[in-house]
């Protein structure tokens, strides 16, 4: 059956030209048009890192085959990745369904009742049938006019909050990435810290034993017996502290690459490169970026959200005005099935209603308030995140330098420790020193080793701080 033969064609439904004209022609939004936020600004350059590495791949440079596939696994797997990404689903929603209120609403019904009255009710005419039908078909539609931007200034602030989201995700990318990095570079500190610990322990339990056959030879007495027994126990406890942290960077690198929780117990990670052949790989970032702004996600989603609030300012203020619907209803509806389609049974309805607040009681100006209250601590949160932007790349250049220069000193002491403790060796097989000597040598040593490894350490997870704060790891 045709649509012509079901809705004959009528004269109101020239109003339709009128709705779509209505619809399209620029309506007035008031509330404020969002002005980005003036910042005084600090003199910035392009970076250095710019020419030297991408910055969206940053940890490439470091040329690690298992650092780049922990972090891939982690941009597919982790846990917290996944959360951001549904985020973003749930902010799509709810902008499609900001954006479908500025479009008419259709709906199609169709519908059968039959209904008994009584007999008795006094109701019925006289031979009439008790028992009644009736059928009904029809479109209908409704459609409010955005006359003062209601409409608009929701959509535009779902738009602004979908994109924050966006920007957040990006923000947990860029986290995710150097969190990783930087666990994997403790990974590797703890693993060369437990081998030195291991070859430590080895070196002491033989010297005990040769000092329990000096004693029992008389060469020696109680005391330096007692000094290597000390330093076997002391040796045991590092290695065993050594054995324990590596076991916990494990798991935690395990959690961040998202995995099981199987393998969370038992890791098994691959290794790549050594601690030392990381740090001589590692890029050095020098300069404040001039697109820091634009670049650093948490800026962004801080900027997005001002947006937000700002829209939801104008949103709140359009309920001083009125608000017009329009409504119609074009249909059939008879008591007899084989009648509905008859030109007799065409039934349709158009109606306009304009409502005008009067007396809220304060309402609409409270919901007002309260929109200028969250666009006063949107615009706050996002002038503090840009100043926590900066003091992140100060920072972290402040951090990048200092730990270079101290993990320089720690080599220089670690070279001179190391030909101490070779003196303190010979001196005492010479017989021109106390063990003792040579005990306090070997303590300095260890000591020096393990600082020497934990500065390398630290000037990698420096070197990842910068690339964080800059804005690396995610691509626009």
């Amino acid at each position: 059956m045709k649509l012509g033969k079901i809705f004959p064609r009528s004269r109101h439904l020239t109003l339709l030209p009128l709705v779509l004209s209505l619809s399209l022609a620029g309506c007035i939004s008031v509330g404020p048009d969002y002005q980005r936020p003036q910042l005084d600004l600090p003199q910035t350059t392009a970076p250095q890192t710019a020419k030297q590495v991408d910055l969206k791949n940053w940890w490439k440079g470091l040329k690690d085959p298992v650092l780049d596939q922990l972090i891939a696994e982690s941009l597919q797997q982790n846990q917290d990745l996944l959360i951001a990404t549904a985020r973003i689903d749930e902010a799509k929603a709810t902008a499609g369904i900001a954006m479908s209120n500025r479009f008419p609403t259709v709906d199609a019904t169709l519908a059968a009742s039959r209904a008994r009255t009584s007999e008795n009710s006094g109701k019925l005419p006289a031979n009439a049938n008790p028992v009644a039908k009736d059928y009904q078909f029809g479109l209908s539609a409704a459609y409010e006019l955005d006359l003062f931007g209601k409409l608009s200034r929701a959509d535009e602030a779902a738009k602004a909050r979908l994109l924050a989201q966006q920007s957040t995700r990006d923000a947990v990318q860029i986290s995710l990435i150097a969190n990783v990095a930087q666990t994997y570079f403790s990974l590797r500190a703890f693993d060369a810290q437990l081998a030195f610990a291991e070859t430590t322990l080895k070196s002491r339990q033989e010297n005990l034993t040769l000092q329990r056959k000096r004693h029992a030879a008389g060469s020696i007495g109680d005391i330096d017996l007692h000094y290597a027994e000390s330093e076997l126990a002391a040796g045991e406890i590092a290695f065993s502290q050594a054995k324990q942290a590596l076991r916990n960077v494990e798991s935690a690198l395990a959690v961040l690459a998202g995995r099981s929780p199987k393998q969370v117990m038992n890791p098994d990670l691959p290794r790549g490169l050594t601690i030392q052949e990381l740090v001589k790989n590692m890029p050095a970032a020098a300069e404040l970026p001039s697109d820091l702004l634009a670049r650093r996600p948490d800026v962004i989603a801080a900027e997005h959200a001002l947006v937000a609030a700002n829209a939801d300012v104008g949103q709140a203020k359009s309920a001083y005005y009125p608000s017009l619907r329009l409504t119609t209803s074009l249909g059939r509806e008879s008591r007899v099935l084989e009648d509905l389609f008859s030109p007799a049974s065409l039934l349709w309805n158009v109606a306009a209603s304009l409502v005008q607040p009067v007396f809220r009681a304060g309402a609409v100006g409270a919901v007002v308030e309260g929109a200028e209250a969250r666009k006063t601590q949107a615009l706050g949160q996002y002038v503090q995140t840009a100043q926590n932007a900066f003091r992140d790349v100060h920072d972290s250049l402040n951090n990048a330098a200092s730990n270079a220069e101290i993990d320089a000193s720690t080599q220089s002491r670690l070279t001179a420790v190391r030909e101490t403790y070779r003196l303190s060796n010979l001196r005492y097989q010479s017989g021109y020193s106390a063990y003792v000597e040579v005990l306090n040598a070997q303590r300095d040593l260890m000591q020096a080793e393990i600082a020497a490894i934990d500065s390398q350490r630290a000037k990698l997870s420096s070197g990842v701080a910068l690339y964080k704060a800059v804005g690396g790891g995610w691509g626009q």
